[in-house]
């Protein structure tokens, strides 16, 4: 078992999106993440899960410690991440795997998709240290240039951890309404206050928000500080963990609540852009969100196509039943969009940050910012479907812990809340267009296609309508419109892919999932014949030759535009 090698979508994205040189680069740490993950790596991760982090808060002696006991299962999985593959090094410095320069976003997030297929928890002090390495970076190189090289080291006994201490009782999603208070002390700063969520409580390195006196209310008072595990003179900082949380999911990772009692600390950046730059970090992890979701996905997808192979109902294997065929299908079609998608960001954060390092400011840093929202947004709530459906799919030992299941609906829903709940993203959706009219931007990126090029006309009207409308109607709505935007995104790229594997390949199944994925877009409810027939290909991978059925009708394209007509988004006349 490999999970790379049963992955029909993994590799025929990579061959399109990735140089020829990082292509030949990443294809040995596929060949061996995928083993691993489908070997040792998921029996570490469900030990990890089953035995989750213990909170230490006090020395034989009665001195406070406040440490956390893992068990061996978590160390030998974060050992895999951290130091074997470099997945939080790889964007920080060149030479890990032998890459001449910064590894591409697209084959970190490639391989992390293939490992939080077995460990979905520690994907997040994974993604907080990459962060956090990212944006000390950033915004303050000089000065934490040892902080950045431990945060991205792979050696064991250098390497460091990083956390995001952000929410606060009273705040969540109100940030303005934090409350921890930062002191002056002339070489450094002093901060106090509660965090009420911290993952990764005992990072090494973690940046926080905190109010600075004297400037000012809301966000806009808050700096951002670097809170280190130990002061200077390497004694323990007053990081009080009060308890852990006892979490529906995500257990093999610490989760705390956290009190900071004038905490040793240093600024980071300039403190008037506190938020903003935090804001820098939480959309980097929110593309995480999205990722690990279309990884649970896949996981789940995968395990419900072994399982209707060799579960017999009736005389013969679920596989083969029809509404079973139609139960697999969408969440085939999605999972595989979700991926495509997932790596359509990567790309474009890479575009970005060459665009920063040339000190231009281009479309590719809009895109990312939109595309990040979108794809938490959407992936992460299709997240909880597709894993409940596979759940309810293995039938009564898909309720049972003795399987994958249950772990997997259970880390699902982890993806809409961290990071912003699904309402907050698609806010932030919304108020990239109303500063950016980020839904042009995106029509004008990927509205060329023959195939969806009617579907972006009509919702760049639809978006231009929406923003006509009163604030709270536009808050209303754009829940909806958001997962349109993806979607159709999804529906774009998989046509991307099509072409590239007619042309190089002469295989028609990428253009089959397009087409399936535009079938149900226009209706759901009545899947595609030709993708029933073929479901073992589009599940399993495989050649499926190009045929006329496959084209788009020109009738298929007018009730696509009339569907959408009928959506759009118009003025109630009270409005007028």
């Amino acid at each position: 078992m490999n999970y790379a090698d049963r992955d029909p979508a993994l590799r025929p994205f990579l061959d399109r999106v990735l140089s020829a040189d990082d292509r030949a680069r990443v294809e040995p740490l596929l060949t061996e993440l995928g083993a691993l993950a489908a070997g040792d790596l998921d029996r570490q991760a469900a030990l990890a899960d089953a035995n989750p982090p213990r909170l230490v808060q006090y020395a034989p002696g009665g001195e406070r410690v406040d440490e956390i006991e893992y068990h061996p299962a978590h160390d030998r999985a974060a050992a895999i991440a951290y130091e074997e593959f470099g997945l939080a090094a790889m964007s920080h410095r060149p030479g890990v795997h032998g890459w001449p320069s910064k590894v591409p976003h697209t084959v970190k997030y490639a391989l992390s998709y293939l490992y939080v297929q077995s460990e979905f928890g520690m994907a997040c002090p994974l993604s907080m240290t990459d962060s956090a390495a990212r944006i000390l970076r950033l915004f303050d190189p000089e000065r934490y240039a040892a902080e950045i090289a431990a945060l991205s080291s792979t050696d064991p006994g250098l390497r460091a951890t990083g956390a995001m201490f952000m929410t606060e009782k009273q705040g969540g999603t109100d940030v303005g309404l934090t409350e921890t208070v930062a002191c002056d002390q002339g070489t450094h700063w002093t901060l106090t206050g509660k965090k009420w969520f911290a993952s990764n409580p005992g990072a090494d390195v973690i940046l926080t928000l905190a109010r600075v006196p004297g400037q000012g209310e809301g966000t806009r008072g808050l700096g951002m500080f670097l809170v280190p595990r130990l002061r200077p003179d390497g004694t323990r900082n007053a990081i009080r963990i009060d308890r852990l949380k006892d979490k529906l999911g995500s257990k093999s990772i610490a989760s705390g609540e956290v009190t900071l009692e004038e905490a040793y600390a240093t600024p980071v950046g300039q403190l008037t852009h506190g938020f903003r730059q935090m804001a820098e970090m939480l959309n980097v992890s929110r593309l995480s969100n999205a990722m690990r979701a279309t990884a649970l996905m896949r996981r789940a997808v995968r395990e419900s196509v072994d399982h209707t192979r060799v579960r017999h109902v009736f005389g013969k294997p679920l596989f083969e039943q029809p509404l079973m065929r139609t139960t697999l299908l969408p969440m085939i079609i999605d999972t595989e969009g979700a991926l495509a998608l997932v790596l359509e960001a990567a790309a474009r954060l890479t575009a970005a940050d060459e665009e920063a390092a040339r000190g231009e400011e281009g479309v590719a840093r809009e895109l990312v910012r939109v595309l990040t929202p979108l794809a938490k947004h959407t992936l992460c709530k299709r997240a909880r479907t597709v894993t409940g459906e596979a759940m309810e799919i293995r039938g009564g030992n898909g309720y049972i812990e003795d399987w994958v299941n249950p772990r997997l609906v259970r880390d699902a829903h982890l993806g809409s809340i961290w990071e912003g709940s699904s309402n907050v993203i698609a806010l932030d959706v919304l108020r990239c267009m109303r500063r950016q009219g980020a839904h042009r931007t995106l029509a004008d990126t990927y509205g060329d296609r023959a195939e969806t090029r009617g579907r972006w006309e009509l919702l760049r009207k639809k978006g231009d309508a929406l923003l006509e409308l009163p604030a709270d109607e536009q808050e209303m709505r754009i829940g909806r419109y958001a997962d349109e935007l993806t979607r159709a995104v999804m529906e774009t790229l998989l046509y991307d892919q099509a072409a590239h594997e007619k042309e190089t390949t002469g295989n028609g199944r990428a253009l089959l999932v397009a087409r399936t994925c535009t079938a149900l877009l226009d209706d759901p409810d009545t899947p595609p014949r030709a993708a029933l027939d073929h479901l073992a290909e589009l599940a399993e991978g495989g050649r499926v030759a190009p045929t006329p059925a496959q084209e788009t009708p020109a009738q298929e394209t007018s009730a696509q535009e009339t569907s959408a007509k009928e959506n759009t988004v118009k003025e109630p006349a009270a409005h007028a």
